[in-house]
């Protein structure tokens, strides 16, 4: 009996772990490189997500007209004639999601030509982390309730 409430302890704190938000601290992301080819009235890939902390080196090349990316928040701005590749990094030091936006007029539609940045906090080290911690203190626990229990049935 014992054995079965601690089990279902360490089940719930398990998915206490998974699911719970995480405070925003975070270490750092790494390198990450992006080709966003950019034609008229899109850019691709749309959304573009990195973990907080990763230096992100932004590729931008033209299909058709001249294009340009403004990427909110961080003040980056690149413009780029078909055929020319443009890069710059950035660290991407602040989670949530920025707007990117054609800075060059390249036709009727080119309000409508967005994209995303997506900032994300760097969580499944952590979730990594507290899981294992968590299967271990468990499978010890589980183990020393059974023995204690064994020893209590030799005695009588």
């Amino acid at each position: 009996m014992r054995r079965a409430i601690i089990l279902a302890v360490f089940l719930a704190l398990g998915a206490v772990v998974l699911l719970a938000p995480w405070p925003m601290f975070s270490p750092a992301g790494g390198e990450r490189e992006v080709l966003v080819r950019a034609r008229q009235y899109a850019y691709d890939p749309g959304v573009i997500r990195v973990p907080k902390g990763a230096r992100v080196t932004l590729v931008l090349e033209s299909e058709d007209v001249t294009h340009g990316l403004y990427l909110d928040g961080y003040d980056i701005d690149l413009a780029t004639a078909p055929g020319r590749r443009v890069r710059t990094s950035f660290v991407a030091d602040r989670p949530g999601m920025f707007r990117m936006r054609c800075s060059k007029v390249c036709g009727t539609l080119h309000p409508f030509m967005l994209g995303e940045l997506v900032v994300e906090p760097n969580t499944p080290l952590w979730r990594s982390v507290a899981l294992a911690l968590l299967a271990a203190a468990g499978a010890v626990t589980y183990l020393a309730v059974g023995r204690r229990g064994t020893r209590g049935r030799e005695a009588a």
